[in-house]
């Protein structure tokens, strides 16, 4: 039997680190209502993203060459609140070793009452914007995949693009990721590993980062990082001690290769499945930037902006080692945590390509 980090709460009198019941139900009650559409359409809409989810992940195997022999799984279709449910339970099965538990039963109820509202916020926020999502850590050995139809009506509305081909183009991306997790036996325990190492060393980093402070604004004014990010990224790069950075790195790494190889995906898959996917691909690359300056201030705050860069590094990268070598020889990338692009390689393919393939 597995502990989790709320039953060493529970047998220590502590307090687990956030309360996920209480961020439940502050993004229940912030979750925006979806677009307004007839019950036949809502109907129509639930039951082709059920069923077009296996003849994505076909097309997608055919492009990328794996998978074959797996099961061909439908996805669950979700609204708003029921994605938030289920992104929840995901956050907290990945972070439950990670996460310190507050030894103080009663000041840690309210920190992770303080915790549970933030997070309720953001996903409130974030409930919104997602069209899917593949989660490798709930739904058993498969994991989960999720179409949030509200989202996809949403979009495809604003972007005055076919419902039909938007609806496969979305289902390309995320059978993708789940082809990269039930593909790569490896994947998610590696995935998982790195998560918790992460996590497991915030309290070191942060409790250091008062007394490096000084040293680091001297050396970010004689000689600035070149491969720090930007905005608020950065600034938890320049915080971190060098074991740290090293773990954030490998992060970035593989959600980079990650996102970047599920948006080639989509797109190689081509105008023959997908007739309209270059306006799609123009349209919603455009939507991507777009929004009201709130919302760009909440995006740049929540890491969004970093994330949509993440899509266009890991893209460009997949791309230039596909062209040079090709598929199969791409997929030794898929071979063992070694294999996996350095973050200096992603932004350098012929580096991988000489170490690799």
């Amino acid at each position: 039997m597995n502990t989790t980090g709320a039953d060493v709460a529970k047998s220590t009198g502590g307090a687990p680190p956030v309360d996920w019941d209480l961020a439940v139900s502050t993004a229940r009650r912030l979750v925006r209502p979806g677009p307004v559409v007839t019950r036949d359409v809502a109907d129509h809409t639930v039951r082709r993203l059920r069923d077009v989810t296996a003849e994505a992940e076909s097309h997608v195997r055919q492009v990328t060459g794996l998978g074959a022999g797996l099961p061909l799984l439908p996805g669950d279709v979700v609204d708003r609140v029921h994605w938030v449910e289920a992104a929840v339970d995901s956050i907290a099965a990945l972070t439950a070793d990670a996460l310190p538990v507050r030894p103080n039963r009663v000041v840690g109820g309210v920190l992770a009452g303080t915790a549970g509202v933030q997070a309720g916020m953001v996903l409130a926020y974030l409930s919104s914007r997602v069209l899917g999502q593949y989660d490798p850590f709930g739904g058993g050995e498969a994991g989960r995949l999720l179409l949030v139809a509200p989202n996809i009506v949403a979009a495809h509305q604003a972007l005055d693009v076919p419902p039909e081909d938007f609806r496969m183009w979305v289902c390309l991306h995320e059978c993708t990721h789940r082809l990269q997790f039930t593909a790569v036996p490896w994947l998610r325990s590696y995935f998982q590993q790195q998560v918790a190492a992460f996590l497991g060393g915030l309290d070191d980093s942060a409790n250091g980062a008062v007394a490096r402070l000084p040293d680091l604004l001297r050396s970010a004014r004689s000689k600035p990082d070149p491969t720090a990010s930007g905005g608020p990224l950065g600034l938890m790069e320049a915080l971190q001690t060098p074991e740290q950075r090293a773990v954030f790195d490998r992060l970035i790494s593989i959600s980079t290769l990650l996102e970047g190889h599920a948006d080639h995906v989509m797109d190689a898959v081509g105008p023959v499945v997908v007739p309209t996917v270059a306006t799609i691909r123009e349209r919603f690359t455009v939507r991507r930037r777009g929004g009201g300056l709130l919302d760009r201030v909440l995006r740049n705050l929540l890491g969004v902006d970093a994330k949509m860069k993440q899509y266009a590094v890991g893209a460009k990268f997949t791309a230039h080692v596909v062209d040079e070598v090709g598929m199969e020889r791409f997929n030794a990338i898929w071979t063992s945590p070694e294999t996996l692009p350095l973050r200096s390689e992603l932004s350098d393919p012929a580096a991988w390509i000489r170490r690799v393939a």
